[in-house]
């Protein structure tokens, strides 16, 4: 009898645990839904945000992508766009400062930004050490001050850096595109087994877009310019 009164009350705490777990759960998702995820007014403006293009992922650079010239000129399309309609832009760049990086070092070129998308006077710049591009940066407190609310993201490298921002403005709230002809990265290999830096790309893409778009919109800069020129 003892044995089972032992059990019935363990069992009565446990579910009472758990129940006050869910609680806290429950209030802390609604906390986050009243501030982190809402930081802007609704209909806010559409920035364009430019990710890591620097010389080290470019030909001769010390991390070069695969084919990176090529989607740095659907970048630079993108950007005079952006320019000719007085559009918001935001360069990134990575400054590498962890112990045993072989690129984007402090004070060399391979760090600087592309001339492909050389950004104006007027154009601000964020400066980040992590893969998320919010991470210990002033970028969140930009886009609040300007009342931006939609991202248009391109940039290097799709599976790191622009996958790691588009998860995270997507956890702040923002509206996120990813301009798919844009971006790119490396060859990975796995278990032995190389998988091709397009495939990677795709594989990243389509994981963003999965359930009807849940972290981003993809589109080609021939679709996106064209929707807006009508």
């Amino acid at each position: 009898m003892k044995k089972t009164l032992t059990v019935i009350v363990f069992a009565l705490a446990l579910t009472s645990c758990k129940q006050q777990k869910n609680e806290y759960q429950k209030e802390n998702i609604m906390a986050q839904n009243t501030t982190e995820t809402t930081p802007f007014a609704e209909n806010g403006k559409t920035a364009l945000v430019i990710i890591d293009i620097q010389n080290d992922y470019f030909p001769g650079g010390t991390m070069e992508l695969v084919s990176a010239d090529e989607k740095a000129q659907n970048a630079t399309k993108m950007l005079s766009y952006f320019r000719d309609n007085d559009m918001p832009v935001i360069h990134v760049k990575h400054i590498a400062l962890q112990d045993g990086a072989t690129f984007f070092l402090p004070n060399t070129k391979g760090a600087e930004i592309h001339k492909s998308v050389t950004p104006l006077k007027t154009e601000k710049i964020i400066t980040k050490n992590y893969p998320n591009s919010f991470r210990d940066t002033k970028l969140l407190d930009y886009l609040k001050e300007n009342n931006i609310s939609n991202l248009v993201i391109l940039g290097m490298m799709t599976d790191v850096c622009v996958d790691a921002t588009t998860r995270a403005a997507m956890d702040y709230g923002f509206n996120n595109t990813i301009i798919a002809d844009a971006v790119t990265t490396r060859d990975r290999e796995l278990n032995g087994k190389i998988i091709p830096a397009e495939q990677v790309t795709e594989s990243y893409l389509a994981g963003l877009n999965a359930l009807d778009g849940l972290y981003a919109k993809i589109i080609t800069s021939k679709t996106y310019l064209q929707q807006e020129q009508k």
